[in-house]
């Protein structure tokens, strides 16, 4: 595939290539260098940043709640002990 720089710089993205990529009007792209090479990132940030604040949480629960539902603890609790700690303490006495 090829592209042609246009007067102002601008070039256009073959449709096989926007397609592929889900490459919409606005997609923000990052630009790298890599020696003689132009690389083109798509900016993920930019995905999640639009997703921000789209999703709220039912009146009463929290983050914090929700960690705790996945991950069995939120940021500032306490760590539980290791399951198997008594286990290995029997086995040194």
């Amino acid at each position: 595939m090829e592209a042609t720089v246009a007067e102002r710089g601008q070039i256009t993205l073959p449709k096989a290539v926007r397609d592929a990529l889900g490459l919409t009007k606005g997609t923000q792209l990052k630009v790298e260098l890599d020696g003689g090479r132009i690389i083109l990132r798509k900016n993920v940030d930019d995905a999640l940043s639009r997703l921000r604040g789209k999703y709220k949480l039912p009146e009463g629960v929290s983050s914090d709640d929700v960690m705790r539902e996945l991950r069995g603890r939120a940021p500032g609790d306490p760590y539980p002990p290791p399951r198997d700690a008594p286990a290995k303490q029997a086995r040194r006495k």
